[in-house]
């Protein structure tokens, strides 16, 4: 009898357990069902820790198992973000526009044109662009959060994959495709408030519950969906898919001979970590309670290849720790909690100091620990790399080596 999922894969139960006793124990420990000890802003950055960790995973994915270094998956986390921002800004203008009506009756388009005027009066507008036909829906925008990204991403892949373009020069194109839409986002024109993006997210339309709830729900269902992902991921990557993936990664060329599309595995676990970063985003932006093009600046989706390599790729636990670990120091060195040591004369100021410790961190972890934080897993269980001798038989460190294929 074959062993199952889970027997074959025992981290993933490690991770749901850690996850579920974290996502208890800061539920508890919160202003809304405990004494406080963990503030509300504290909650948020929690929550969106998880968000991140999600997309991580999702980059692992795509750069650790398939060996496609994507520099514009942030892209779609963003696009994420704007899909369901819409819809929050739309119900909440509309909740502002009939409450200042008061008694007085207005008509549907009186309405609307009362909410086009709200929204982008700021940017010199007075009505709601096309793009906004379904912004009071919620059900269409949650389909968008997955359509349009999973669309772009579609179709930026076909033409890319179709056409062989590997390496570096697909990492450019997918920096390049970032910086585009990142510029095009930044004009009024856009439909989506150019740099003043989308705003007051963190209010939910209709819920009477205060922040300090709403935090820790946003939490529960950050958690929830980084959970789910880490289950499809694994699950992804320890059958017969997750093999071939791999052997795309280590000899493209191989498994490509062997008969296998490789255009077409690359392209679904493109697309599918599009959509994964795009429910990520559209978790994460109403906890943060603001979006603009500046999020997707092709900066975030390589700070995104620090995270993962700094973890460890190819391995998703390691994808989450790197994220987790990046996004919680960021926070403590940016948030004014770590003191500025005077020199006398330079003062040393961790919020602009910190970028600097994560590249040094990257190019650490590159020489002189290529399993990253992971690698602490691997000591914990005394995990040692195998004494092996003789030439290796495939390109990966991993592969079978002459002596063992003769045994």
């Amino acid at each position: 009898m074959k062993p199952g999922f889970l027997a074959k894969n025992p981290s993933v139960m490690w991770f749901l357990l850690i996850l579920a006793i974290f996502t208890l124990g800061v539920t508890f420990l919160s202003h809304a069902y405990g004494p406080g000890v963990i503030s509300t802003s504290m909650v948020k950055t929690l929550g969106k820790t998880l968000c991140l960790c999600l997309i991580a995973i999702a980059m692992d994915l795509v750069w650790g198992y398939t060996g496609i270094l994507s520099l514009g998956h942030f892209a779609f986390f963003g696009l994420g973000g704007y899909m369901i921002g819409m819809w929050l800004m739309y119900e909440r203008t509309r909740d502002i526009v009939l409450s200042s009506a008061g008694s007085f009756p207005m008509t549907p388009q009186e309405v609307n044109d009362a909410i086009g005027t709200q929204i982008f009066g700021v940017v010199g507008g007075s009505e709601l662009p096309a793009i906004w036909t379904f912004a009071g829906n919620l059900p269409m925008q949650l389909l968008f959060v997955v359509l349009v990204p999973g669309l772009l991403a579609l179709i930026f892949g076909w033409l890319a994959f179709r056409s062989r373009v590997t390496g570096v020069y697909l990492s450019i194109l997918t920096q390049a495709m970032t910086l585009a839409l990142s510029l095009y986002l930044f004009q009024n024109e856009s439909g989506l408030r150019g740099n003043n993006g989308l705003s007051g997210l963190q209010n939910i339309p209709g819920v009477s519950a205060g922040q300090d709830q709403l935090s820790v729900w946003f939490l529960w269902a950050s958690a929830v969906a980084l959970g789910l992902g880490y289950i499809a991921a694994a699950f992804i990557v320890s059958g017969k898919f997750g093999s071939v993936i791999r052997g795309i990664r280590d000899d493209e060329a191989r498994v490509r001979f062997l008969g296998y599309s490789v255009e077409g595995y690359k392209l679904f676990v493109f697309t599918l970590t599009a959509v994964i970063a795009a429910i990520a985003g559209a978790l994460y932006y109403p906890q943060a309670g603001i979006i603009n093009p500046g999020e997707m600046a092709p900066i975030a989706s390589i700070y995104l290849a620090v995270w993962v390599a700094i973890g460890g790729r190819g391995r998703l636990y390691g994808a989450v720790m790197g994220a987790a670990f990046v996004s919680i120091v960021s926070s403590w060195f940016t948030g004014g909690r770590v003191p500025d040591i005077p020199l006398g004369f330079y003062t040393i100021q961790w919020v602009d100091w910190w970028q600097v410790l994560l590249g040094l961190a990257f190019v650490l972890v590159t020489l002189l620990a290529p399993k990253g934080l992971s690698g602490i897993v691997d000591l914990l269980e005394g995990i040692r790399s195998p004494d092996r001798h003789g030439d290796p038989l495939g390109p990966d460190q991993g592969s079978l080596q002459q002596k063992e294929a003769q045994e």
